[in-house]
Order: structure tokens, then C-alpha cells, then sequence
């Protein structure tokens, strides 16, 4: 794992601007598109014949600014968070669980870890105020405006300026119910239709924490999409929202991880149009709800492969999909530098 130095600023301090910043990002370079786009026509394969592959390299030059993009850089970063209301049995696991998953990120013994490695990421865990669970959602907000607004900061100044290809990815005992409150609270249905087993949460277990997302979410009626992530999330998934926004603001291109990651991105969508166009999903997650999310944001996954261990695990696998295609793009022959026939 790297230790990544990055500068610590104070972009926003309120909701509010934070929302405003929201509004007034970049957008994709569109003449790099159209370029991209062109090139991809040109090269020595039968249109089309690399799928989707196509799409996501044209994609990624867009936000590069470049018709022949290359992915150098390419960060994982890891947030942890507690959650007070794992103290009504919504979890298989003890919260203490949370600060042994950081020290094993810190010494390198996690899944996310090797695919790090694999994937050519350096790799990165904050643990935020472990010590100090948000409050319990069916009672009262989790977070202050102030809790969620440094939680924001630490994502945001999480992200090096150097990055090329982010991902960001949480550990928290009790996230699952965070996130299925905030789909709830954000898409509508039953809290049932969101909340599923988690890390295994028995058939008793299953029914204590929709009742849990139930409570949460009928207590919290009415809030916009940033409060929320301030009433229902938890520090982990307001910090993966700061960073994705903070990718956004430096143009850097983004995979999204599982379940609870997408439901902390959705909050980002839910509050300003187009705030996930630098986005792709990595991965389709088992947790039942997860395809459910990404269908109302509108994102199809790169891979399937059951996974549901979150820690960014799913997305920084998906990371050597994404590099796949753009080496692609960028380093085949056009049809005329190879010499072969158009048809």
C-alpha cells in the first residue's frame, strides 16, 4: 500500500456550497470526443467489433482531453467508517471489525490490496473518527452539517492531481443499511425493495434491518438528496462522494465500486444533473438492489462475478478492463499506418 501526499484544502465549508460546486464543474472535452471517435473508425478491426470496449475508450479520452488517451496514474483509495446504528443487530459483525480491516489495508493483507498490485493502483485507507460512530439514523441525523461537510473534505482531499483513473471504495460495519436507506430515500419503494444480507445477516437479522432502513428513512422524509447523505450515510460514504466530486473537478475519470458506493455516488446524481458523466461502473454487485441502482443512474456494469466484499474490490479489477480498452484505442494501427485494406 502507498501513503499518497496530497494538498489539504478547504473547497466548500457548508452543504450549500458544496451544492454549488456541484454546479459548476467541468464537462467532457467534446472536440476530443468527436476526435476519439474518428480514430476509433479508422483502426485495423471491423466497426464495432471491440463492443463496448470502444465506447469506454472514447469515454476516457473525452475527460483526458485527448483523441489517443494513455492511463497512467491510477489510485484506490479506501475510506472506514462506523455506524451507530449497528447497535440494533443489523450487521453479522462486530464494529470493531472495522478498525482490524484498516490495519490489515495498512499492512496489506486485503483482497483490494493484491488487486491493487495487479492493476498498477497505488493504494490508499483513511480511517475516519472510528472511534466515534455517526448517530443512530432512526433517531436522529447521523451526521451534523459539519461532520458531513469535513467527511466530504477528507474524500476530496483525498484525490492526488496527479491521478489519471480513480477508485474509491469503503470498510464499515453496518454500511449496507446506510446505503439501502439512502436508495430508499433517494428512488422510492419499500425499504424491503433496497435492503439485503450484507455480510450474511440471518432471516431475523434480514427483517431487523428493513425495519431499520424503514425507520431511518420515514424519519428523514423530505430531505434533499446532500442532507440525505447527511441523515442516512455514514462518514465512509460521504467521503467516497467528496472524492468523486473532486475527481470531477480535475477531470479525472472514476469507477464506481459496489452497492454502498454507488448509493454515496447517487447522492452526488440525485443532487446535480450530470454529476456522474465522469463515472462508470465497475462491476454488478451481489447485493440484491445493487443492478436496481445502476439502472436509475443509468450505468451498466463492466463485470459480474457475484462479488459483494466492497473495499473498492469490484471496481479496481474492472481498473485492467478499462486500461485494456484504452491501450486498445490508442496503440492499434489505423488501417492506413498498417497498410491493410479498408473494404
Amino acid at each position: 500500500m502507498h501513503t499518497t501526499k496530497v494538498a489539504e484544502m478547504t473547497a466548500f465549508s457548508t452543504l450549500t456550497e458544496f451544492k454549488t460546486l456541484l454546479a459548476d464543474m467541468p464537462v467532457a472535452d467534446t472536440e476530443a470526443q468527436k476526435a476519439a471517435e474518428a480514430r476509433n473508425g479508422q483502426l485495423t478491426k471491423p466497426p464495432g467489433a471491440l463492443g463496448r470496449l470502444e465506447d469506454i475508450a472514447i469515454w476516457y479520452g473525452s475527460w483526458r482531453g485527448t483523441d489517443r488517451p494513455s492511463v497512467g496514474k491510477r489510485q484506490v483509495i479506501v475510506f472506514a467508517g462506523n455506524h451507530g446504528v449497528t447497535a440494533q443487530g443489523v450487521s453479522a459483525f462486530p464494529a470493531e471489525v472495522t478498525v482490524q480491516m484498516v490495519a490489515n489495508f495498512e499492512h496489506g493483507g486485503a483482497a483490494v490490496n493484491q488487486l491493487s498490485r495487479v492493476a498498477g493502483a497505488e493504494m490508499s485507507v483513511h480511517a475516519l473518527d472510528l472511534d466515534t460512530p455517526t448517530q443512530d439514523f432512526t433517531k436522529e441525523a447521523a451526521m451534523s452539517e459539519d461532520d458531513v461537510v469535513l467527511a466530504l473534505l477528507t474524500g476530496w482531499n483525498a484525490v492526488d492531481a496527479d491521478t489519471e483513473l480513480l477508485v474509491v471504495g469503503e470498510m464499515g460495519i453496518g454500511n449496507t443499511t446506510s446505503a439501502a436507506a439512502i436508495a430508499t430515500a433517494l428512488f422510492g419503494g419499500a425499504a424491503s425493495d433496497w435492503t439485503g444480507r450484507g455480510t450474511g445477516v440471518d432471516d431475523a437479522g434480514l427483517d431487523i434491518k428493513t425495519r431499520v432502513v424503514a425507520e431511518g428513512v420515514a424519519l428523514h422524509a423530505g430531505a434533499d438528496a446532500l442532507n440525505v447523505l447527511r441523515c442516512l450515510g455514514g462518514r465512509e460514504l460521504a467521503a467516497m462522494a467528496g472524492a468523486i466530486a473532486r475527481a470531477r473537478n480535475l477531470r479525472i475519470p472514476v469507477i464506481l465500486d459496489g452497492f454502498i458506493c454507488t448509493a454515496a455516488a447517487a447522492c452526488l446524481a440525485c443532487a446535480q444533473d450530470g454529476a456522474l458523466d465522469h463515472v462508470v461502473a465497475g462491476h454488478l454487485s451481489q447485493e440484491g438492489a445493487h443492478g436496481k441502482m445502476l439502472s436509475e443512474l443509468g450505468k451498466e456494469p463492466l463485470l459480474s462475478l457475484d462479488m459483494r466484499l466492497g473495499e473498492g474490490s469490484g471496481a479496481t479489477l474492472a481498473i485492467n478492463i478499462l486500461v485494456a480498452a484504452v491501450e486498445c484505442h490508442s496503440g492499434m494501427a489505423t488501417f492506413a499506418e498498417a497498410g491493410v485494406a479498408a473494404g
